[in-house]
């Protein structure tokens, strides 16, 4: 198997990840951790239902990584996440050292690998992490559009259904 068939099967498995981040309500981002070819560390949004700023898909992967190598030291372990990492997941990356970071859609807003600011390879931190962006990017970006969109159609449904609640009805 190719570095890029390898690349897209792991974002297959995060974006399977980021599907139950969806089913629980949350937005859907999903992560894994590869180290030598083995899955290590699986995470999914989970910030509304543990009440968790910090409950990040990478988050709980890196700290599950971690428990099963016995280290926060991630040296050679890759990270393949939906969405381009956030400021406080991207530092988290490079306190655990990790080796490298794969991420499907930028994030225009908040992306801390190149799109808004690049703190991977900052150069006032004491490790680089490498990065690349793009994999599975289409499908990771319809991923999140889809939930956005759907949750913006049932928000003006319910808005609709709150207004028609309170007018006054027409049966005279």
């Amino acid at each position: 198997m190719t570095k890029s068939e390898l690349d897209q099967q792991f974002m297959r498995l995060a974006m399977e990840l980021a599907g139950k981040a969806e089913s629980e309500g949350e937005v859907p981002v999903g992560a894994v951790v590869v180290h030598e070819g083995v899955v290590i560390g699986e995470g999914w949004n989970r910030l509304i239902g543990q009440h968790d700023a910090t409950a990040h898909a990478e988050m709980i992967a890196l700290r599950q990584a971690g428990k099963v190598l016995q280290n926060y030291r991630l040296l050679d372990a890759v990270l393949y996440v939906t969405l381009e990492p956030c400021p406080m997941c991207a530092s988290a990356m490079v306190h655990s050292r990790i080796g490298k970071v794969v991420f499907g859609a930028p994030d225009y807003k908040t992306g801390a690998a190149g799109s808004v600011m690049n703190l991977l390879s900052y150069e006032g931190v004491n490790h680089h992490v490498q990065y690349q962006g793009g994999v599975l990017e289409e499908e990771c970006r319809e991923q999140l559009q889809a939930f956005f969109r759907r949750r913006r159609s049932e928000k003006k449904a319910e808005k609709e259904a709150r207004k028609a609640a309170q007018s006054p009805s027409d049966e005279n």
